[in-house]
């Protein structure tokens, strides 16, 4: 009589014993089950070989997967072992690269290899990305960039479990650390992300198809490096024009000191960075003004009537050299900080491709949809009409509607 393993209450009633329960899954493959002391147990594949020798792999535990998850890996795992697949399941992101670069250093020679390594150290092996600038390596050295630090970092998964979202992840992790505060800047992190990307999924095809580790590429394909607005690599950052639903969404799961900067941005489209460095005497109540430094200079904004009114409240019982913008706690504003905060924010909004800077974006497509000439917006937030007419081109979602109220006959 066949053992039902598919449901937990009856695998629950089982025996305790060390061999397995077993159920055919196909011919010659099957998934078992070991009953532990316990309620619970441990899920096994096995698969006979051409020699009619029997290969087993381990699962892990019931209590992270259900039998039809457990069913699925052991039928693909079968798979990749009729393919010649040489799967260990022990072999973390890491150890693929480790292997490539030696690859590289045998095939290409020593200068090939030492940037892929660096390119390695900075962003994937977990003994080393997340060391902070200065501080020692393994080696004895000196870091000489900063940490990459993230959730789940993607050289301790393992390379037979790796997902693309988890090198999506990856990818855009990379875009959030370096939080540029301009066009220029983002295209010029999206061109070195690029090249990281092409290195890791250059290990990831050498794992597949000279390692034999895996028997496709599903994993990361489909995660494409950055493009251009119509096409070609490298280009104008994420659509970053947010409409006012996505607006009020994205702004009502925020912490109350994030939506307070986040909503400063909206108001006059200033780059993070600048209003993180201001300080109250920056603001002039009676003239209506705000004196920003950022990549481009000194500028003197004007500010709307609302404007001015969400400032004041701001700068309330606070003087001189203090933060214009403050964080919960009282002290100034940090990229790492809003970059962490925001990112947390977006996945609640699940807004994936938000990053804070969108609210500049959304104010100068905003405000020369609503009138503002060009060199006015220019001028407010620090940039140049060049730049504005490559990077702004978004129209808003209600732009029918805006066209309809202009009388012109």
């Amino acid at each position: 009589m066949a053992t039902n393993l598919k449901s937990k209450t009856a695998r629950a009633k089982l025996e305790p014993r060390r061999d397995p329960y077993w159920d055919r899954l196909s011919l010659g493959v099957h998934i078992g089950f070991r009953k532990g002391a316990g309620a619970g147990g441990t899920w096994i594949g096995r698969s006979r070989d051409a020699s009619g020798a029997y290969q087993f792999t381990s699962l892990g535990s019931d209590a992270t997967k259900e039998y039809d998850e457990a069913s699925r890996e052991v039928t693909k795992w079968a798979e990749e072992l009729a393919k010649g697949v040489q799967n260990d399941r022990k072999l973390t992101v890491s150890d693929v690269c480790r292997a490539y670069v030696s690859n590289r250093r045998i095939e290409k020679g020593v200068s090939t290899a030492y940037d892929v390594e660096k390119r390695f150290e900075r962003y994937v092996f977990p003994e080393t990305c997340a060391i902070r600038k200065g501080e020692k390596m393994p080696s004895g050295r000196r870091k000489h960039v900063e940490a990459f630090v993230y959730d789940r970092p993607i050289g301790d998964i393992p390379f037979s479990k790796l997902q693309p979202s988890d090198v999506q992840r990856w990818r855009d992790a990379q875009l959030d650390a370096d939080d540029p505060d301009d066009e220029e800047s983002y295209n010029r992190a999206k061109d070195s992300i690029n090249r990281n990307m092409k290195t890791l999924k250059a290990a990831f095809n050498y794992a597949k198809d000279k390692l034999k580790l895996v028997s496709s590429d599903s994993s990361w394909k489909s995660i494409d490096m950055f493009k251009k607005k119509g096409g070609g690599l490298v280009g104008a950052r994420r659509e970053g024009y947010l409409n006012k639903e996505q607006r009020t969404q994205l702004l009502a799961v925020m912490p109350v000191d994030l939506r307070t900067l986040a909503t400063a941005l909206l108001l006059i489209g200033a780059r993070p960075g600048e209003l993180a460095a201001a300080n109250v005497n920056n603001f002039d109540r009676d003239s209506g003004k705000l004196v920003l430094s950022g990549k481009t200079g000194e500028r003197t904004v004007t500010l709307s009537s609302q404007a001015v009114e969400f400032f004041t409240a701001q700068t309330k019982g606070r003087i001189g050299n203090a933060p214009l913008m403050i964080m919960e706690n009282g002290e100034r504003w940090t990229a790492a900080i809003w970059g962490r905060l925001f990112r947390e924010s977006r996945e609640r909004a699940k807004m994936p491709d938000a990053v804070l800077y969108c609210m500049r974006h959304t104010y100068i497509t905003e405000a020369m949809a609503q009138g503002l000439n060009i060199y006015t917006v220019a001028k407010q937030t620090g940039t140049s009409v060049e730049i504005i007419e490559s990077n702004y081109g978004d129209q808003p979602d209600d732009l029918v509607a805006r066209l309809d109220r202009i009388a012109i006959l």
